[in-house]
């Protein structure tokens, strides 16, 4: 008994809420037609249109975000637990969990929840801001994660995370979390500056929660963690 209840305390200390947001996006995507695998959304044709439905009703429509009312102005709130496709969905949950275990750690539960869903939201609306004229539906928790990531940055450049790149046919190489993360910042303000990056990816959404995320944690922990016990080399051990 005494086993187990040491257990359990230990669990109740661990990162709740990264996990808990990873539960929630999950079960809405699998309840929601772009999983496929929710009936009640039919198949075929009839599947297409209730996914452009859902995605309208609970993401954010830029030409509508600050002209149609109340929710549409909470649209960028409940885009954050909506995701297009499985390797959408997935992609952003291994980030999450990848970066958001540490950073809940030092900001603390509540405040990782409002920071996250503060952030997020922010990176939506400013994006939206800056695309005024568009009618296509963005979705996705892309905007929180990058506000993750950059917090990641700034309380914990040193900690070594191991990551896979392309070009170098995909080896699992550690690298301290600096050089990961400012190389992923490079390339999403390379891409975002491409006219060929693609409809649907939403760039600048990345950079804004990427730059809000690091300037917050700069301005509320950045003090404290110098104080502190600093990042060690064992800290933060990432596979994105």
């Amino acid at each position: 008994m005494i086993v187990r209840w040491r257990a359990v305390r230990e669990a109740a200390r661990g990162p709740v809420v990264t996990h808990a947001l990873i539960a929630v996006c999950c079960v809405v995507f699998l309840l929601g037609p772009a999983s496929g695998l929710n009936p009640a959304y039919g198949t075929g044709d009839a599947l297409l249109a209730s996914g452009t439905a859902h995605f309208r009703r609970w993401g954010v429509v830029p030409d509508e975000l600050f002209t149609g009312g109340a929710h549409t102005l909470l649209t960028p709130l409940t885009a954050l637990f909506v995701h297009g496709s499985w390797p959408h969905l997935l992609g952003n949950m291994l980030f999450l969990h990848v970066f958001g275990v540490m950073t809940e750690k030092r900001m603390g539960r509540p405040a990782f929840l409002l920071f996250y869903l503060c952030t997020g939201y922010l990176a939506l609306a400013v994006y939206a801001a800056a695309n005024a004229e568009s009618s296509q539906t963005l979705v996705g928790a892309s905007g929180s994660i990058s506000a993750v990531l950059g917090a990641f940055l700034c309380l914990l450049p040193r900690a070594r995370v191991t990551s896979l790149f392309p070009f170098l046919f995909f080896l699992p190489l550690r690298f301290p979390a600096w050089i990961v993360l400012v190389f992923w910042f490079a390339l999403q303000w390379v891409a975002a500056h491409r006219a060929a990056s693609g409809p649907g990816v939403a760039y600048l959404a990345h950079l804004v929660g990427f730059s809000l995320g690091f300037l917050y944690a700069w301005a509320r922990y950045r003090r404290t963690t110098r104080v502190g016990r600093p990042a060690t080399a064992t800290e933060g051990d990432s596979q994105p």
